[in-house]
């Protein structure tokens, strides 16, 4: 594509804008769009939106918040929104995504009532049922559907199923209520875990989940279990002091595995002391398990003699417990710790220090208590965020690490960005992930290209194969060849590397060099297809196809062939 077929097409863009003729601007707009030129459309996109073009707008805020500029692509949203279902539909979205669902109903509603914008209902009853309000948000998805609507069907069935869980809870614990049956009551709450793999998504339906585990716990100590892990799961440091009480009382009450449940949380949260004292009362309950989890607690903290006490206790015949006392023996006459081995004993002093207000302290207290082991993300983030809002890429790259475990995926994505920008390869790599989600493939190469420069194989290969995807076959050569050269034949990525590699080389006319390369890709690209699979008809149909490669190759070469024979003849 030449830079004055661009000219010509951005020019007739902003000329159709200025004209208010809509179709033709979105006709121009879309060559852009679908020809991937991001870059070069955005200066012919901004001209438009200052010309009123509605289509514009849309496209230039959707661009501006994929490259991470939220504000400016809200601002476009807005600007157009009150008439246009799709730049509605965009604002409820990334309204949503920042936690302003109040406003982001409202747009979302009016995406739907204004144009039928069907992806804004079906957003709508999800946000509905996120708000804990699963049986209004089925009856809304299924309210004035038409026969192309069928799409809100498989929300609406799922919504349905969060309210049939309630439904047959809520029986079961009438029924156990009715007969003082706490067993009846464990049966009961037991329902709810159906619900566990939702709550991410869908925090709302916590608050009703949480009424009916309450009333099972009046009945079961064992049902009251349950109920605090399900609080250590969805709620926050509020709810620690309910979710202990509730431990203990199941302890007290002589349910197996409550203390020791309750001496993992405590981990979990650093609080060791604690910890301790829960494993300890599960071991006077005759529990075997928690033995070890006091013995590794000694260890990490340094208390050697009395870890090797525990550890002696499970006998010469258990080899991960021998192994155990002669690692303590090791470091008791001053052997060096392994070099990736976590020295826990910084615990209390980290802690102390992030408490006063010390940032750093606070990521490598974080960073410590994640390789402690039974992570809890929830725990974890405010120990964590105060270093990455001052920029440590660590601390981002971590944050974006427990958001991402926790679903909430636009905050993923902001310290990604925070940390890529601040030269992390792993982020780079991630938002070249995100921009290649979005189509955005000029994007996603300098992410890649960054990460690759930052040392990374991968990504020196995606950052040349999005080359040879738009032709630049002389910049995509060093990037192909690193990867290729460095890697060896248990890359996962090795095939697509040759593949590409010899599509470049082929086209810069080193056709010897491209042969067994492409034929080792060709050998081996049924497994590059499974990995993008086929639902993404835009990433298939840019990929190449190493068998047509090395015919076209056959036939320069049998060119070059026939060209020096008549050479000779001459």
């Amino acid at each position: 594509m030449t830079t004055e077929h661009i000219r010509t097409r951005g020019e007739a863009m902003v000329a159709a804008a200025l004209d208010k003729d809509g179709r033709t601007a979105r006709r121009h707009s879309d060559f852009f769009v679908f020809g991937h030129h991001i870059d070069e459309g955005i200066p012919y996109w901004e001209r438009a939106v200052e010309a009123g073009d509605i289509w514009a707008h849309y496209t230039l805020a959707r661009y501006r918040k994929i490259r991470g500029d939220r504000d400016a692509g809200e601002a476009l949203y807005r600007a157009v929104a009150e008439f246009d279902a799709g730049s509605a539909y965009g604002l409820g979205v990334l309204l949503r995504e920042d936690r302003r669902n109040d406003e982001a109903a409202e747009w979302l509603r009016h995406a739907w009532e204004y144009g039928r914008h069907l992806e804004a209902k079906i957003e709508l009853g999800k946000l509905m049922a996120a708000e804990g309000r699963p049986a209004e948000a089925s009856a809304f998805l299924m309210s004035d559907t038409e026969l192309g609507d069928i799409a809100v069907f498989r929300w609406s069935q799922l919504f349905d199923s969060f309210v049939e869980v309630f439904d047959r809870a809520a029986a079961a614990l009438d029924s156990a209520e009715a007969d003082e049956d706490g067993e009846a009551a464990v049966a009961a709450v037991r329902e709810l875990f159906d619900l566990d793999e939702h709550f991410a998504a869908y925090p709302g339906l916590a608050t009703r989940a949480d009424e009916l585990y309450a009333r099972g716990s009046v009945l079961s100590a064992e049902a009251g279990m349950y109920h605090a892990m399900f609080l250590t799961e969805t709620g926050g440091d509020e709810e620690w002091p309910r979710a202990r009480d509730l431990l203990l009382r199941a302890h007290e009450a002589g349910v197996a595995q409550a203390a020791a449940l309750l001496g993992n949380k405590c981990e979990q949260r650093g609080e060791m002391a604690e910890a301790e004292r829960a494993h300890l009362l599960a071991v006077e309950a005759g529990e075997e398990p928690p033995k070890w989890n006091l013995g590794m607690l000694c260890l990490r903290l340094g208390r050697y003699d009395e870890a090797e006490r525990w550890f002696a206790g499970f006998g010469e015949d258990d080899k991960d417990a021998v192994a155990q006392l002669a690692r303590i023996a090791a470091l008791r006459e001053g052997g060096p710790r392994a070099s990736d081995e976590p020295d826990y004993r910084l615990l209390p002093g980290l802690r102390e220090r992030a408490g006063a207000g010390d940032v750093r302290a606070g990521y490598e207290y974080a960073d410590l208590l994640n390789d402690w082991g039974g992570k809890n993300a929830r725990h974890l983030i405010p120990w964590l965020e105060p270093a990455a809002r001052a920029g440590d890429p660590d601390a981002a790259y971590d944050l974006a690490q427990l958001c991402a475990k926790l679903r909430r995926f636009t905050d993923r994505d902001t310290w990604h960005r925070v940390a890529a920008e601040r030269g992390d390869q792993h982020s780079c790599h991630h938002m070249g992930w995100l921009s290649d989600f979005h189509h955005d493939y000029q994007e996603s190469e300098r992410w890649y290209a960054r990460a690759a420069a930052l040392g990374s194989r991968l990504d020196s290969m995606l950052a040349g194969k999005l080359m040879v995807q738009r032709e630049a076959y002389e910049e995509a050569e060093p990037y192909l060849r690193r990867a290729w050269e460095e890697g060896d034949d248990n890359d996962e990525f090795r095939a697509e590397t040759a593949g590409y590699y010899g599509t470049a080389l082929r086209h810069l006319g080193r056709l010897d060099e491209a042969m067994g390369l492409l034929a080792t890709a060709a050998e081996g690209w049924h497994d590059v297809r499974r990995i993008y699979g086929t639902d993404d008809l835009d990433v298939l149909s840019r990929m190449i196809d190493p068998a047509k490669e090395l015919e076209a190759l056959d036939e320069a070469l049998d060119a070059e062939l026939d060209a020096e024979l008549q050479d000779d003849e001459e």
